[in-house]
């Protein structure tokens, strides 16, 4: 079975840690956090952050890549400081992110390999399959995960609108981790200046909560038991309302999947 870690999700950072909950191996999905974020907030999930096996990259924005290199080598400091045997795990990203510059902090330390879309990556019980995400990036995708056991999770942040290649790849889950990131009213009356309002709205921006809960009708399924709103606005959303948006979608069809929120500065775990 899966569970999901999300460290921390937000314009000021994300990371997430998918693991194999039979194994308590995992793999890190992005990381635009502190080494200290990401090793409390693991310990606080009850995970322990010397088993990661992979770290996958979704794309090369700073607040998913700027602390890649100084996390790889806490843990190697972790792992001599306990006194344990330990190698690095080697660092995944689509070939247009491999050249930015958290991928290059990371190559100083790990191996650093190429991901395709379309194609699976396995570590473990664990297999990934990522798909292209529309973003104002060099390259961006999200994940389809599945178990050895059936289990199967879907995670989607930075993208504009969902493509059709997308929804086939997040139907049919277990979990599903959905972007959320703005309230369009609050964007649209807030104090962003005309340019990031329209970058954001765009089709290579975010997900607005509208957009989430349209998303949500169409992928809903009888296997779905948890939908994590993610990568909230600070500034232009409220956990309250990303929360309302999807519940109400589940209500009106009667679902009985629960609504949780990923939050910037504390642990959301779920399994």
């Amino acid at each position: 079975m899966i569970a999901l870690h999300v460290l921390a999700s937000g314009s000021k950072g994300n990371a997430a840690v998918v693991e194999d909950a039979g194994t308590g191996e995992g793999v890190l999905i992005d990381c635009g956090v502190t080494a200290k974020a990401l090793v409390e907030r693991c310990e606080q999930a009850g995970f322990e952050p010397l088993r990661l096996r992979a770290v996958v990259v979704t794309h090369d924005h700073s607040d998913h890549v700027k602390g890649l290199g100084v996390a790889l080598r806490c843990l190697s400091r972790r792992a001599r400081k306990l006194g344990v045997p330990y190698a690095l795990p080697p660092v995944y990203a689509l070939p247009e992110v491999l050249g930015c510059r958290g991928m290059a902090d990371a190559a100083a330390e790990a191996d650093v390999r190429p991901l395709a879309c379309g194609e699976r990556l396995a570590v473990g019980a664990l297999a990934f399959e990522p798909f292209p995400t529309s973003h104002d990036a060099a390259a961006s995708c999200g994940f389809r995960i599945s178990h050895a056991d059936g289990d199967a999770l879907g995670y989607v942040t930075d993208t504009g609108f969902l493509t059709e290649q997308a929804a086939c790849a997040l139907r049919d889950v277990r979990l599903l981790a959905l972007e959320c990131n703005h309230d369009r009213l609050m964007l649209k009356n807030g104090d962003y200046p005309a340019m990031l309002k329209a970058r954001v709205a765009s089709d290579r921006g975010h997900l607005s909560n509208d957009q989430a809960a349209e998303a949500l009708g169409a992928l809903l399924g009888p296997r779905l038991e948890c939908v994590v709103a993610m990568h909230l606005s600070e500034n232009n959303n409220r956990p309250s309302i990303a929360e309302r948006t999807l519940r109400a979608v589940l209500d009106a069809q009667g679902h009985p999947a629960r609504v949780e929120v990923a939050a910037q500065h504390m642990l959301v775990s779920v399994r």
